[in-house]
């Protein structure tokens, strides 16, 4: 837990100084990393209706997996009851996803998989833990003549990790969140490795922070809106009362404007410290840390 607070601290860090990069050279995001590669870029919903996201123009429906392993043959039968009454829902055409949320085991997802391709099936997401590289890669193996794709990423927290899924060719598509895994600087160089053997990135979450990353990539064909309202049937801002102007799908796509940074306008109104703490606290806190780096010595490989 410590090691992955603080990488989403220094994501947030990164995150905040493309914004003002883009900022002081009155250019998007997307444009610092090289322009758009596409006109607009399509959106899926990660929602527990998919008749709703439908409904709401929405190029995909992601739903959770309700049951597991511990809950036996009754469970699994309960899974492919439940996808096919998605299915039965959203039409013969709509694409729908599984979200397993690391909760299988390699024989259940093998399984299971198989089990859901007569409902058209698009992909079945982090079905094991993070770790599991070798699991993940059995599982795929397993799956090559099936037509549901394998998933997972969210939960990697540096490019080490993807390297280590895109050399054992472990998955399908790889999902970073970039405001977890060390913000767009880490984010782009996972996008780099994975368009060198043609492995699509669908950033999990991350609302405009990943919109400008899949705008400037090739290989990101697909963005995630995960809806937050209650009873999913309307559009909400992903980060709530945080911006005044955060961007939100449309008919099944996402438009980013020509503005500076990420676009967003920061609401400073709505942000509350969680405990007090007083000016002179804050001065000696900077004073505490506002010391200069001592000189950089040059290291020499011998």
């Amino acid at each position: 837990m410590g090691a992955r607070a603080c990488l989403q601290a220094i994501s947030a860090v990164d995150l905040a100084i493309w914004d003002l990069l883009g900022k002081l050279r009155g250019e998007p995001v997307y444009a610092l990393l090289g322009g758009k590669t596409k006109d607009r870029c399509p959106v899926y919903c990660t929602s527990s209706r998919p008749d709703n996201a439908k409904a709401l123009g929405f190029a995909g429906a992601k739903v959770p997996c309700p049951y597991g392993p511990a809950d036996g043959e009754a469970g699994f039968q309960k899974n492919v009851a439940y996808i096919a009454e998605c299915r039965e829902k959203v039409g013969p055409h709509f694409a729908l996803m599984v979200d397993c949320y690391m909760a299988l085991t390699v024989p259940y997802a093998i399984r299971l998989a198989k089990a859901l391709e007569p409902y058209n099936v698009k992909w079945i997401e982090e079905f094991l833990p993070p770790d599991d590289y070798a699991g993940y890669a059995e599982v795929r193996k397993a799956l090559l003549d099936c037509s549901v794709l394998t998933t997972t990423g969210e939960h990697e927290y540096s490019r080490y990790g993807f390297r280590q899924l895109i050399a054992d060719r472990a998955v399908d598509v790889l999902q970073p969140d970039i405001t977890w895994l060390g913000g767009l600087t880490e984010a782009r160089r996972v996008v780099a490795m994975a368009a060198a053997y043609d492995i699509p990135v669908i950033p999990h979450g991350s609302s405009v922070y990943s919109y400008h990353l899949q705008y400037a990539f090739c290989n990101c064909p697909l963005a995630e809106f995960i809806n937050l309202s209650p009873n999913s049937d309307k559009i909400s801002p992903y980060f709530g009362g945080l911006f005044a102007d955060e961007p939100l799908p449309k008919d099944g796509f996402i438009d980013l404007p020509y503005k500076p940074g990420f676009g967003v306008t920061l609401l400073k109104a709505n942000l509350h410290r969680p405990y007090p703490r007083s000016d002179a606290a804050s001065a000696n806190n900077f004073s505490a840390t506002s010391k200069p780096d001592p000189p950089c010595e040059p290291r020499v490989r011998l």
